[in-house]
C-alpha cells in the first residue's frame, strides 16, 4: 500500500471512506443480480459495511470498543478466481456475483490488515484487525457460498 498517513485521524477518515464505498457497492450489486435471495443478501453486507462505519466514527469520536480476535477460516477460492470486469453494467450471474464479492471482500481485509500495521495507537490497531477480520468473515461466507453452489455443481 502506498499509501501514507500523517495521523491516526488520516488512517480512520481513509478506513471510513472505503467503508462508504463498500456499502455503496453491495447496494450497487443488490440491483445486478437477478435472484431475490442474492439482492437481500448485497443489502445485508451494504448494512453491514455501514455499521463498520458506524463503529470507526464512534472510535473517532474517542469512544471505547470491546474487541474480539477470533482467527477467521480462509478457503482461499479468491486467490483462484478470475476478476469480473464491472464496467458493463450488465447484471451478473450466481457465480459472478459471487466472484465479485469475494475478491472485493479480499481486497478489503488485506487493507485493514495493512492499515493495522501502520496504526501506533493500540486501540485503533485492534479496530482495524478486527475489521479485517469482519472482512475475512464476509470472504469466508461468499467462499462457503461458492464452494457449497459453484464448485460442488461442476
Amino acid at each position: 500500500m502506498v499509501q501514507s498517513f500523517g495521523s491516526i485521524d488520516e488512517i480512520l477518515d481513509f478506513a471510513i471512506a472505503r467503508e462508504v464505498e463498500a456499502a455503496k457497492f453491495y447496494q450497487e450489486m443488490s440491483g445486478r443480480v437477478k435472484r431475490d435471495a442474492m439482492k437481500d443478501l448485497f443489502r445485508d453486507f451494504a448494512n453491514e459495511e455501514r455499521r463498520h462505519k458506524a463503529k470507526l466514527e464512534k472510535v473517532k469520536q474517542g469512544k471505547l470498543l470491546l474487541i474480539s480476535a477470533k482467527k477467521i477460516q480462509d478457503l482461499k477460492i479468491a486467490e483462484y478466481t478470475e476478476e469480473i470486469d464491472m464496467s458493463s453494467g450488465a447484471e451478473f450471474n450466481y457465480q459472478q456475483a459471487l466472484i465479485v464479492a469475494m475478491q472485493r471482500e479480499k481486497n478489503a481485509f488485506k487493507l485493514y490488515s495493512d492499515l493495522a500495521k501502520l496504526a501506533d495507537d493500540e486501540g485503533v490497531r485492534n479496530l482495524l484487525l478486527e475489521l479485517a477480520n469482519e472482512e475475512a468473515k464476509h470472504k469466508l461466507y461468499f467462499e462457503t457460498e461458492y464452494d457449497n453452489h459453484i464448485l460442488t455443481e461442476n
